[in-house]
């Protein structure tokens, strides 16, 4: 994935722009007097009268957003209508801060848009609006419409129906059935006055002040509260966005598996980065769940112990170098390998041509030694500028540290950032033609993307082969949200490539060498049930050792309410055959505010 704050800076640069470029005019402008709000909801995901205006739309206001691009206030019609797929509240688009307080009887006047939010190219669903309103203030101080009850009852076990196909896939002008599908029923509730109570935390609170909890706690549940997504067909449908309209300062810090007792109550939005939210101007009480971060095991004398841990474009700016070598030290207990991802060059996001990182990386082995740990060595090869991905300018990599007390690199020249590695033959076993080496660099599967490393280590007197990897990213793919669906997942495309040319890397070292100990690790940007993982491990080559793990414990991420596998160690036969390892997905990232990536490390112990 790309970074969470990255992906959403990026976002939030163009947001001002979506908001006008993004809204879809279905039908020619025409004039439509008398309408209710359910009328212009009506029983598909987009308006009737998208394009037209409408007079004097009667509501009461039940939220007042005054801040980003996207200002203004929702209404909802206390006399509804028997029809449970129509909605009856509506978000009026006033770009500037409203005149309007959560209570007032108003009618609007103004023009029906379907705006898409993150624009029409994201595949997004589109959210009704009435826009350049003109607003009558009939009078103040009503009740409020009272809250819809969202619960493991009212949600349906099923998420979506299948898109049209005669519409490239598209929901959107399906009749809504919002008893057999969730994304039907939360749709049928777009713009209403809804409310959640004594949910569980399933994605903690992130830097935009917003967290997400689950209606439903025994849906795939994982054993430190959150909620597993196993499969495509799995898309956890109680997983609900949680934002608020008030102060910031006022929302929950929390943490996976923590609580919010008490009603969370206030309409019901859609946007770019989750799809439906509850946009609370009531929340909860928080309750600690208690969650500690993990601490794995001691390797033993005779175990290689090997971790992956993506430290989230690291540069020597960043305030976290003491932090991750703690974790690195205390939390995986200084392993003998570890394959580091996103180290970025030495002077971060500055785009000036410097590609090289021994400032990051041995900062990084400093803080280490002053956290009680090893002095670590290193070895790396720098990228061509601008050419690997990541962040403009960061030219991030794949680097090894190794402790030399327990495991020694067999350095071979010729490795550089262009020069593919080989395989030969030398006294029956394999050896690589250059350590460290890039797999392929030059084929376009890895085009903007960062190229894999790979390494010969020896560990008591055993070669062990080791390719560090970061596949490209899921950016650019379609939402569960989506308004298609099945959603499409265009960046398989380059990563399917990418794992085909991994495992014919694998295949040529076990062709020379069956029983040759090859790991290859590192953030794969996949799950472990997908295409890309199949590839990897195709014609037995690999196996994902997370596999080893119960289900419940299978996960390295936490995304918009969903945990999830995105690196993975994988091992060849001989290290399989051998049953004698253990797999460590070490929970000390994904599930807390305040983390210092949004990965986990994962951690391989075995006896070559």
């Amino acid at each position: 994935m790309p970074s969470k704050t990255s992906a959403r800076l990026a976002a939030l640069t163009v947001a001002a722009v979506c908001s006008a470029a993004s809204a879809v005019v279905l039908t020619s402008p025409a004039h439509a007097d008398s309408v209710r709000i359910h009328d212009i909801q009506g029983s598909t995901r987009t308006s009737a009268y998208a394009g037209q205006k409408v007079t004097d739309v009667a509501g009461i206001v039940t939220g007042v957003r005054t801040y980003g691009s996207s200002r203004g206030f929702w209404i909802q019609d206390p006399n509804p209508d028997d029809n449970p797929a129509t909605s009856e509240g509506v978000f009026v688009f006033t770009s500037s801060t409203p005149k309007v307080a959560v209570g007032d009887s108003v009618t609007v006047t103004g023009t029906v848009s379907e705006y898409v939010p993150g624009g029409t190219s994201s595949g997004n669903q589109s959210v009704t609006e009435i826009t350049k309103p003109t607003i009558t203030t009939v009078s103040t101080g009503n009740a409020v419409p009272a809250a819809t009850v969202i619960d493991a009852k009212s949600v349906p076990s099923r998420y979506t129906p299948a898109g049209d196909t005669a519409a490239s896939g598209s929901i959107n002008a399906l009749t809504l059935q919002p008893k057999k599908y969730a994304l039907d029923y939360y749709e049928s509730l777009e713009g209403m006055n809804v409310q959640v109570k004594n949910t569980r935390v399933v994605t903690a609170t992130d830097p935009y002040t917003e967290l997400w909890v689950t209606v439903k706690p025994h849906e795939n549940p994982t054993r430190r509260g959150g909620t597993l997504y196993g499969s495509y067909d799995a898309q956890n449908t109680g997983r609900l966005q949680i934002q608020s309209l008030g102060a910031t300062a006022d929302f929950p810090v929390a943490n996976v598996g923590d609580s919010l007792t008490g009603t969370t109550a206030g309409p019901m939005d859609y946007n770019q980065f989750g799809g439906y939210t509850l946009v609370a101007n009531e929340i909860g009480t928080l309750k600690s769940g208690g969650l500690q971060r993990e601490t794995t095991k001691k390797q033993s004398r005779s175990e290689l112990a090997v971790a992956t841990y993506n430290v989230e474009n690291l540069d020597p700016s960043d305030a976290t170098f003491a932090e991750h070598a703690a974790a690195i030290v205390n939390n995986l207990q200084s392993p003998d390998i570890v394959s580091l991802e996103e180290i970025q060059d030495n002077n971060g996001a500055t785009d000036d041509g410097t590609v090289a990182a021994d400032v990051t990386v041995n900062k990084l082995i400093d803080a280490i030694v002053a956290a009680g740990g090893p002095k670590y060595q290193w070895r790396s090869i720098n990228p061509v500028n601008d050419q690997d991905g990541g962040e403009p300018g960061g030219n991030i990599r794949q680097v090894f540290l190794f402790n030399p007390e327990r495991v020694s690199f067999t350095d071979r020249a010729g490795g550089d950032s262009t020069t593919a590695v080989g395989v030969t033959k030398v006294h029956g076993k394999a050896q690589l033609t250059a350590s460290p080496g890039r797999v392929a660099p030059a084929d376009s599967a890895w085009a903007n993307s960062r190229k894999p490393l790979a390494g010969e280590f020896v560990f008591r007197g055993k070669t062990v082969f080791v390719v560090a990897n970061h596949l490209n990213s899921k950016g650019g793919d379609q939402g569960l949200t989506a308004q298609y669906q099945p959603p499409v997942r265009s960046s398989e495309t380059q990563r399917h490539a990418q794992a085909t040319l991994v495992n014919a890397f694998v295949k040529s070292i076990l062709d020379v060498q069956k029983n040759a100990d090859v790991i290859a690790l590192g953030d794969m940007n996949d799950f472990d049930f997908s295409g890309t993982t199949k590839i990897l491990e195709s014609d037995g080559a690999l196996w994902s050792a997370i596999q080893s793990l119960p289900k419940s414990e299978r996960y390295t991420y936490d995304y918009q309410g969903n945990q999830q596998v995105l690196d993975q160690i994988l091992i060849s036969p001989s290290i399989r055959r051998a049953c004698d390892f253990e797999y460590d997905s070490v929970h000390v990232n994904s599930e807390f505010n305040d983390q210092i990536s949004d990965h986990d490390p994962q951690m391989l112990r075995f006896r070559p």
